[in-house]
């Protein structure tokens, strides 16, 4: 397989210390094309945090991932996201944080991201009802039609979101991935049924304030006992092995699909990256770049 078109970047790893200068990190499918480390060789595929560059020079390996499979079905991309950090996210806050059981009701904002949209697809699976958020008609539309969700709303639409929560969960809500926080956390506490659990993944509605908004609710979370924990993906890279199997299998099966916006060329990443921030991305946010550009 000609791997060159499907490279984020490629890697160098060596012993020789950290240049000076700094680049954007950022979780990238890179192609070993030089090592002096006993474990990784020429022409190794790899995933895992590397500079946002055509070439970085890397004094240890240890962030990285060999990857395993490269067919027809897994586009090389997918290392970028379902079958990589954003894909372990999904899982493990989902199956471990949240302890799921069929029938349950789950809420997912930021339903149409690289996480979102999976931690739905698995919620889904579990046999339980699942409602998302997104912040377009054409992502919302697509929660519902391509990706299974049992219903989803524009949140960008809604007067109050206390009520717009009630509306699509009469009788609670179980299960929260909160992705979101602020205004949306502060709905959610006041619709969670009791023992519910929230996992927090991420909190972008508050990443670029200055003031941060205040949850007013957090007594919600003594009445109705709900645990609440957040949870970053490097904690659970042990599980790594056995999520890779079982998600491979579902999307050999076809029992999960995953949506990507790729750009080209390396010099597109900073408006990707902003586009990001303003949800105009559709799907996990991809730069592609070839190092020969």
């Amino acid at each position: 397989m000609d791997t060159r078109g499907f490279e984020c970047l490629s890697l160098i790893l060596t012993t020789m210390p950290t240049p000076s200068f700094q680049v954007i990190d950022c979780y990238g499918v890179s192609q070993v094309i030089d090592s002096r480390h006993q474990d990784f060789h020429v022409g190794d595929l790899v995933w895992g945090i590397t500079g946002c560059e055509h070439f970085t020079l890397l004094p240890s390996p240890l962030d990285l991932t060999k990857i395993k499979y490269t067919d027809d079905s897994i586009p090389l991309s997918y290392y970028t996201g379902i079958l990589g950090m954003p894909g372990l996210t999904a899982y493990v806050g989902f199956h471990e944080i949240c302890s799921p059981k069929k029938g349950e009701s789950v809420y997912v904002s930021a339903a149409f991201g690289a996480i979102g949209q999976l931690v739905g697809q698995f919620a889904k699976l579990m046999g339980c009802y699942v409602v998302g958020s997104a912040g377009t008609k054409e992502k919302v539309e697509l929660l519902k039609n391509k990706f299974g969700f049992d219903d989803a709303f524009n949140y960008k639409e809604e007067q109050d979101l206390t009520v717009a929560l009630k509306r699509c969960f009469p009788e609670g809500i179980d299960i929260y991935f909160e992705n979101v926080g602020g205004r949306m956390l502060d709905a959610v506490l006041v619709n969670m049924n009791v023992h519910g659990r929230i996992a927090v993944c991420g909190l972008i509605s508050q990443y670029n304030l200055t003031e941060h908004d205040g949850v007013h609710n957090l007594f919600c979370m003594v009445t109705k006992r709900i645990r609440m924990q957040g949870f970053i993906e490097p904690d659970y890279q042990h599980m790594y092995p056995q999520f890779l199997e079982l998600v491979v299998q579902y999307i050999r099966e076809g029992k999960i699909v995953y949506m990507e916006d790729m750009v080209e060329g390396l010099e597109e990443a900073p408006s990707a990256l902003i586009g990001v921030f303003s949800g105009r991305n559709v799907g996990k946010q991809v730069v592609r770049i070839n190092h020969n550009d």
